[in-house]
């Protein structure tokens, strides 16, 4: 057994817990919005057409900021079509998912849907295949109070109060050859820098996020960033990360261990960012918008498509149904993002719905809670205060993709009434003890130890059986004179709430 000793001390503060980091991602992309979260016809439906049955596991979920519309489906959306009587709104061709938009759901009705979930909207503008000027005409609509056409005409249509967006991304992994309108560093650099200073112009206290690169993996990776960077540093406040991962080739080990890669995802792109600043003795600094992350089985799904003719409304697309090692790698991911809230101050899982979510629905039926919805939603519930950096003693192992990688990881939050501590144990076989000494957060009692875990580590929640995975309190937690033991079951992730 994996013995394995954690030392936490209150003093050794990495940030304050971002509420931004729990965020997520709603895109007009398969059944997201369509059957997703909006669905007229479902016996659940409020007055707009809106799941309120979905509303409610959004509540639970805890997400905060929910990204809008897109994603890949933004390079080629006209904000226009969503706006104004639904009778009228046009139909389009999304060619960024080979499907139709009805335009039925649009920036005021969802910002409604925001309303009933208790989130912030985090708005999308076209600057692939449109540019500055309907980006403030998008901005003039979301934002100024009245008195000018655009705002009047939100009014007019049912939305008397202005929407106040703060963060704005500048399009949607621009250095893609599958984007609509993709670019070059350097053109997309000028493109974003205009756009932003333009867009500040109207309102100089904008939050905006300029693209970063699709992944760690692309060829350009590193000088993407430099150059989109030295064009618009002065006018932007975040650059994006985005980050995928899946099990590959039956290597559940690499697959376990997919938060180290993120951690160097974020280094080099910090490291660049700050690169530029210094260069242009800038006093600003550029945080970290990790506003797409998530497992997803990209691979099967690019298979899948291969064949795709048919121009369908709502079609089924990426509907990943995840496991119970999906759901530690996902805790996992967001263990790291908490780890570097000094700088990843904002982030989005993508998606909420249906697509690659950890929410599923059926047409008329049932909406329930995928594995990977569980250890979001109780990150969310019990991260408070501040990030605390841990020390951790813990056996190692090699992966073949990332390198070597800790048995267990873990990272810790406190405030002035409760800490909570999250963990992972990525040994395969093995349960680990561990001992974690919480005399510097001055902790006296176990509120709560739950764990995530099962002996198939592919099981799955499904229609059929929608709660066949679920955290149980794990009863081997125990603490006395400031030292917490417990027993963390192989392919596992565990909270604990401690008073």
């Amino acid at each position: 057994m994996p013995r394995v000793h954690i030392e936490l001390d209150r003093k050794a503060v990495v940030a304050p817990v971002r509420r931004r980091t729990f965020g997520s991602f709603v895109e007009h992309l398969g059944r997201c919005v369509y059957t997703g979260i909006y669905e007229p016809e479902h016996p659940s439906a409020n007055e707009d057409g809106f799941r309120m049955d979905v509303v409610e596991l959004v509540r639970e979920l805890g997400s905060t900021t929910i990204r809008y519309p897109g994603g890949n489906f933004v390079s080629g959306f006209r904000w226009e079509d969503s706006v104004g009587p639904r009778e009228k709104r046009p139909v389009r061709r999304d060619l960024a998912w080979h499907s139709l938009e009805s335009n039925q759901v649009g920036l005021d009705e969802f910002a409604r849907w925001l309303k009933l979930t208790g989130s912030e909207l985090m708005l999308a503008v076209n600057v692939a295949t449109r540019g500055i000027l309907p980006a403030l005409d998008l901005l003039e609509y979301a934002n100024h109070p009245s008195g000018t056409a655009l705002s009047d005409l939100r009014i007019a249509n049912g939305t008397p109060e202005p929407h106040n967006v703060r963060m704005w991304c500048l399009g949607n992994e621009m250095d893609g050859p599958w984007q609509t309108g993709f670019m070059t560093a350097d053109d997309y650099g000028k493109i974003a820098a205009r756009t932003a200073a333009a867009m500040k112009t109207a309102d100089k206290d904008l939050e905006l996020v300029v693209c970063g690169s699709s992944g760690s993996g692309m060829p350009t990776f590193g000088d993407w960033e430099r150059t989109v960077l030295e064009h618009s540093y002065e006018h932007v406040d975040y650059i994006s990360c985005h980050a995928y991962y899946q099990e590959l080739d039956g290597d559940l080990g690499s697959f376990l261990a997919s938060a180290v890669d993120m951690d160097f995802f974020i280094d080099t792109v910090v490291a660049t960012a700050d690169h530029v600043g210094g260069k242009k003795r800038s006093r600003k600094r550029i945080d970290i918008s990790f506003d797409e992350w998530n497992v997803w089985y990209l691979k099967e799904h690019q298979e899948s498509q291969k064949d795709e003719t048919e121009w369908r409304h709502a079609p089924r697309q990426l509907e990943d149904v995840y496991t119970v090692a999906d759901a530690v790698v996902v805790g996992n991911l967001l263990m790291t993002l908490l780890k570097r809230s000094d700088r990843v101050t904002s982030a989005s899982l993508a998606q909420l719905v249906n697509v690659i979510a950890p929410i599923m629905t059926e047409p008329g039926g049932p909406a329930w809670r995928q594995t990977t919805f569980h250890p979001f939603s109780i990150t969310s519930r019990l991260a408070s205060g501040e990030v605390i950096r841990p020390v951790i003693e813990s056996p190692v192992y090699e992966t073949a993709r990332h390198g070597e990688a800790s048995v267990v990881d873990a990272v810790a939050t406190a405030d002035e009434d409760r800490a909570a501590v999250f963990l992972v144990n990525r040994d395969l076989r093995e349960a680990a003890q561990v001992t974690i000494d919480v005399r510097g957060l001055g902790s006296s009692r176990v509120a709560e130890a739950l764990t995530l875990a099962d002996a198939d580590v592919y099981a799955k929640n499904t229609a059929a059986e929608q709660d066949r995975v679920s955290p149980s309190a794990n009863t081997t937690a125990a603490l006395a004179d400031g030292v917490l033991t417990i027993e963390l079951p192989p392919v596992s992730w565990t909270a604990i709430d401690l008073r």
